[in-house]
């Protein structure tokens, strides 16, 4: 009987791989200096970020006489107080803290709500929608864009003054929405234009009706650009000063970025203090608004992406 022997299979050869290739790269020295100063200028520019803010931050704990010397106050140390906070929320010698952050909430709220809901309409109809003069209402909303708020304060003024809207919410939240909505309809627009209209189509062929596929497969995938286009028109409209300094001059309706301003008089001496404590007041709502937006900015992407 023969025995019929088999030699076992040559192990196959790795052949080396992009993968490979990249891990057995070698770092040349010229490389690790790029990568060294790359960081180091990140770290720079961050730290110039930063140290504003920082500086607003530790200076609204110090007393005015510190702020002021020549020396500065890098940590409060024993100098920590908080009267600055104190004299900007219970001081009535000046306009009202309170009263101010209402009004900026308001206004703000009816601002991005309005511009938001009528940008959402406009993009989707220039979007999905082929009519006479598009083209022409989209470069009149680009020149609209350009053309700066300052130029037209007159005729701002003169067109509330002939409502009878001056120093009233209304009258500056529809000055606030007319700023803000070209920019929101040419975000939003970007946006529908990014989303497959075959997939309203597919919705459709499957027995969903248009509204339906629209509100269904649509919707979740520009709810994202909503949350961004939002994000920048409650920034844009929270941080308006010019408008707001030409449209509400009574104190009771200030805005808290005209209300700022009433920190520096011309008979008294800065309370640069009081201006520091009330400047990172100022900042709050825009940093908790925007902490609470970024997770559902999140979750709308995951979920858009799973239902498309």
């Amino acid at each position: 009987m023969t025995v019929v022997t088999t030699s076992p299979a040559p192990a196959p050869v790795p052949v080396p791989g992009p993968v490979a290739a990249v891990r057995r790269r070698k770092v040349t020295p010229r490389r690790r200096a790029t990568e060294v100063l790359l960081a180091a200028l990140a770290v720079v520019v961050f730290v110039c970020s930063v140290f504003p803010v920082y500086w607003m931050l530790q200076s609204s704990f110090l007393p005015t006489n510190k702020i002021r010397a020549t020396e500065p106050t890098f940590f409060p140390g024993a100098d920590f107080t908080l009267r600055n906070y104190e004299t900007v929320i219970l001081n009535h010698d000046r306009a009202q803290f309170l009263p101010a952050m209402q009004n900026s909430l308001v206004v703000t709220f009816l601002t991005l709500v309005i511009a938001v809901v009528v940008a959402f309409l406009a993009s989707v109809a220039l979007g999905r929608y082929r009519f006479r003069g598009r083209r022409s209402f989209l470069v009149a909303v680009l020149i609209v864009q350009m053309i700066p708020g300052e130029a037209m304060l007159l005729t701002y003024f003169r067109m509330v003054d002939g409502w009878h809207l001056l120093n009233t919410i209304a009258g500056l939240t529809v000055l606030y929405v007319a700023a803000v909505l070209p920019f929101t309809i040419w975000t939003l627009r970007g946006f529908v234009a990014a989303v497959p209209a075959e997939l309203e189509e597919a919705a459709m062929i499957d027995g969903c009706s248009r509204s339906r596929a629209f509100w269904k497969v649509t919707f979740p995938l520009l709810a994202p650009g909503l949350v961004s286009t939002g994000v920048f028109a409650f920034i844009q409209a929270w941080n308006e000063f010019v408008l707001a300094l030409v449209i509400m001059s009574r104190p009771e309706s200030m805005t808290l970025p005209v209300w700022l301003r009433t920190f520096q008089q011309a008979t008294k001496a800065t309370d640069y203090g009081a201006l520091m404590a009330g400047s990172i007041l100022v900042s709050i709502p825009v940093i908790v608004f925007f902490l609470i937006v970024q997770g559902r900015m999140t979750g709308g992407l995951v979920a858009g992406a799973v239902k498309g």
